[in-house]
């Protein structure tokens, strides 16, 4: 099994910190489609533990990105997490974590939101550096063990099929629309944080959450879950990009602990920075 390692450029930018300004683009659009969906609302603690749901995904996905020599292992064991997630749809089909077209248009979310990450918030990418990267998640995918029968087989592909997806296949699954229910109704308090405290503290908190994740999403996206954001909006957003790219040249001179996520720096002092 071929790896990922410091000569790829999923590897240099997949666990840099700067993709989190993407938001939660990727989760989102998973669940807008309707098997993918209905599996999380069927057997998933989303609705009830969203962001302990959310930091327990990232951390083997980052480990299959990031594993080395032991990357499809790990792999492999985010595909068993989903062996028993199926169940019926409203209209009486089957579905299946594991069907593989379920299972790579999840994997399709995350390599959009890189390419989305690198072009808005650190520097164009040319035609060959996508279909490099689109390779590279292609051997991202394999390390799953889920039949590749659902993967474009190269970048022009993928491209047709990305577009086929969002303007025919996505819909607002409850799914979707609980997870960003938070853009019109404000983050819920955490634990232990008396009422009072949080009516003071949260206005800034949920201007900041909205303007990062609606700003993150894919205009067909915000149109299907009829999420507000007109054109002030995405001028500030793209002046927040822009600002956020000018740092790339003094961003090698900051700690690598602000750069990177824990999984890439642990992968860069065993095998070596890309």
């Amino acid at each position: 099994m071929t790896e990922l390692g410091p000569d790829s450029l999923t590897w240099r930018y997949f666990g840099d910190t700067r993709m989190l300004l993407v938001g939660p683009r990727a989760a989102v659009l998973q669940n807008m489609l309707p098997a993918l969906g209905q599996g999380v609302l069927d057997h998933s603690v989303f609705f009830s533990e969203t962001f302990a749901r959310l930091k327990r995904s990232a951390g083997p996905i980052l480990n299959t990105v990031y594993g080395g020599t032991r990357a499809a292992e790990t792999g492999r064991q985010v595909r068993d997490y989903h062996r028993d997630i199926k169940g019926t749809m409203p209209d009486g089909s089957r579905y299946h974590a594991l069907d593989p077209e379920t299972y790579f248009w999840a994997h399709a979310t995350f390599l959009d939101s890189m390419l989305y990450g690198i072009e808005t918030f650190v520097r164009p990418l040319g035609e060959a550096e996508k279909r490099r990267i689109y390779a590279e998640s292609m051997t991202w995918y394999r390390m799953y063990g889920v039949s590749d029968r659902g993967m474009p087989q190269d970048w022009e592909a993928f491209q047709s099929y990305w577009k086929h997806m969002l303007e025919e296949v996505v819909v607002p699954h409850k799914t979707a629309r609980y997870g960003v229910g938070y853009v019109t109704k404000g983050l819920p308090a955490p634990p232990k944080v008396p009422a009072a405290l949080w009516r003071t503290v949260s206005p800034p908190l949920n201007s900041v959450t909205r303007f990062i994740t609606v700003g993150g999403l894919h205009p067909r996206m915000r149109e299907l879950l009829g999420l507000p954001w007109n054109d002030v909006d995405e001028r500030r957003y793209q002046r927040f990009a822009a600002a956020v790219r000018r740092l790339d040249r003094a961003w090698p001179l900051l700690p690598e602990a602000v750069r990177y996520l824990p999984q890439a720096r642990t992968a860069f002092r065993r095998d070596g920075r890309p």
